[in-house]
């Protein structure tokens, strides 16, 4: 049985007040015309569908027609909630489309949607977990012990009741400790909200959401597919990519990717006034980018946005990084150290002293004994 696994499209999302509902009608098209070339069983959507709470008219359209062209291929879609998304209001109707093949999760009510498959290989069991908080898992379950966002998650899923004979699929939205992030995810690293990895030892397959960058957790099979496109200058790096579910036997999964090319990419450039000016004439491929404009020339340039502007029409910020914005930013730094957290602290520290950033073993050992100790003094 084989699934397309996408997450975070944030339709409606703006970018320094420029909206990216072209580029997003442009890379559903894209992700479309792989569904038709792979022919997949299922999509599995894993949350934040919409950037705000409240949608505006042209995302709600967008979705609409990318759901109703998914259904009239007869391909079955499976979506959550993530936090940029109103549970309620992404339910609405879910009962009515569910009989048409698109099957949206309730917000969550003490118990995990669950759906189910099957092929020549048996059954296939797909559960559909909405992003969840510590205080909503503990309304329902009073009575257990849940300190940490990872005993609410082992919690719930414990009282999903598991036949781990069956292959079963996770869809959830959640920050896993350990992955990778960029400036536009909203998470507290080591804090409350992470979630170890463990908690979904018994799934063959869970398809995440939350953090934008494409990245497998502990294991292959716990995956973030990532954004279909880039939603900060912290993800220039990024390639994008639709990730593919194949799910043999039980404990046979194959996992690849499909590369996505934007509309318009996202690209930083750093130099001089004149060498930017300079290599901007000599190019034309890229014109129409996004672009975040570093100068390190000395004194400011007069009227240097506009300027660039005529050989990079796309400028979304323009920055100086000289001898002066780099004493500021050393003052700027100072009092940033004084909003870290303890856990935060002692990251930075540990990868200054040894050359590499902690393993997912140790960053759980750090951020357990920061909670032990600010519950004894508390």
């Amino acid at each position: 049985m084989k699934f397309i696994h996408l997450s975070d499209l944030h339709l409606g999302k703006r970018i320094y007040e420029n909206s990216l509902i072209e580029d997003q009608k442009d890379i559903l098209e894209k992700i479309f015309r792989i569904i038709e070339d792979e022919k997949p069983d299922g999509v599995l959507i894993a949350g934040d569908i919409y950037d705000k709470a409240f949608q505006p008219v042209d995302a709600i359209n967008l979705f609409d027609d990318f759901l109703n062209r998914l259904h009239e291929r007869s391909t079955p879609v499976f979506i959550i909630s993530g936090n940029h998304d109103s549970a309620d209001r992404l339910a609405f109707g879910a009962k009515i489309m569910s009989a048409g093949g698109i099957h949206i999760a309730p917000p969550y009510q003490g118990d995990v949607y669950k759906l189910d498959l099957e092929d020549k290989h048996g059954l296939l069991h797909i559960y559909m977990l909405p992003f969840v908080k510590k205080s909503l898992v503990k309304s329902y379950f009073p009575d257990e012990k849940i300190e940490t966002t990872t005993d609410a998650l082992r919690c719930v899923l414990s009282h999903a009741k598991l036949n781990t004979d069956d292959r079963n699929i996770l869809i959830a939205h959640q920050f896993i400790t350990g992955s990778q992030t960029s400036d536009s995810e909203e998470y507290a690293v080591g804090g409350a909200d992470n979630v170890d990895a463990s908690v979904f030892d018994d799934f063959d397959y869970v398809a995440l959401g939350h953090i934008h960058g494409p990245q497998s957790i502990a294991r292959e099979t716990i995956r973030y597919c990532g954004t279909p496109l880039k939603y900060s200058f912290s993800e220039v790096d990024h390639e994008k990519s639709v990730t593919i579910v194949e799910m043999e036997e039980k404990g046979s999964v194959i996992i690849r990717t499909i590369p996505l090319k934007p509309l318009r990419d996202m690209r930083q450039l750093k130099g001089t006034y004149q060498e930017l000016m300079d290599a901007g004439f000599n190019q034309e491929n890229n014109r129409s980018d996004f672009y975040r404009i570093i100068l390190t020339d000395e004194n400011d340039v007069t009227d240097a946005i506009a300027r660039l502007r005529t050989v990079y029409p796309n400028i979304l910020t323009l920055e100086y990084d000289n001898k002066r914005t780099q004493a500021s930013a050393e003052l700027t730094e100072a009092a940033d150290t004084e909003r870290k957290t303890p856990y935060d602290l002692f990251a930075e520290f540990f990868e200054w002293r040894n050359n590499s950033p902690m393993e997912p073993r140790q960053q759980k050992i750090i951020s357990d004994l920061i909670q032990k100790i600010w519950e004894e003094e508390a």
